[in-house]
C-alpha cells in the first residue's frame, strides 16, 4: 500500500508507539477492575486509547487521498530546542541542582524563566507580550497552587527570603 498523507501517517505512528508503552507500563502496577480501579487502569486505559487512536490515524493515512500527499516538512529544531529547554530550566528552577549545589529559585521565577524562554520558540517574541504572560500564569499558579491547594515547595529565591 502507499502512504497518502505523510503527516497523518508519521502521527498515527507515534500516537500508537507512545499509546502501546504507557499502556505497558501501566501493567508494572495492579489494574483492578472497573469498579475498584487500581493505579494502572487509568494509564491503562489510555494508552490503549491512544494506541487504537494511531492505529485509526495510520490506516486512514493509507486510504484516503489528500491534497499533494500532505508531504512532512522541515524538521522544526528551534521551537523543540526552546520548548525542552524551558522546561528544564523551570525544572532546575523549581528544584534546584542539589548535586551541582544550584539552589531552587522557586515558583516564581521558574514561570518567568519558562515563558520567556518559550516564546523564544516562535517567529516573533515580543517581552511585553511574554512578561505580561508570565505574570498572569504566576499569579494563577500562585493562587491554585500555593494558596488552595496547599502545596508545598519553594516559592521564591531563598536568597530572598529571611534566613
Amino acid at each position: 500500500m502507499k502512504v497518502k498523507s505523510q503527516q497523518d501517517f508519521f502521527s498515527g505512528l507515534l500516537f500508537t508507539v507512545v499509546g502501546i508503552a504507557f499502556a505497558w507500563g501501566a501493567t508494572d502496577y495492579r489494574i483492578g477492575d472497573s469498579a475498584r480501579m487500581g493505579p494502572g487502569y487509568f494509564p491503562l486505559l489510555l494508552g490503549v486509547l491512544l494506541a487504537l487512536l494511531g492505529t485509526v490515524m495510520t490506516f486512514k493515512a493509507m486510504v484516503i487521498e489528500t491534497p499533494e500527499g500532505e508531504k512532512v516538512g522541515r524538521f522544526a529544531w528551534r521551537p523543540l530546542v526552546f520548548i525542552i529547554a524551558a522546561n528544564l530550566v523551570f525544572g532546575v528552577a523549581l528544584g534546584g541542582l542539589p548535586s551541582l549545589k544550584v539552589p531552587a529559585l522557586g515558583l516564581i521565577v521558574g514561570i518567568y524563566a519558562l515563558t520567556f524562554m518559550a516564546s523564544l520558540a516562535g517567529d516573533r517574541f515580543k517581552a511585553k507580550e511574554a512578561a505580561v504572560l508570565a505574570t498572569v500564569l504566576a499569579v494563577l499558579s500562585y493562587l491554585a497552587f500555593v494558596l488552595v491547594l496547599k502545596l508545598q515547595f519553594v516559592v521564591w529565591p531563598a536568597l530572598t527570603v529571611g534566613s
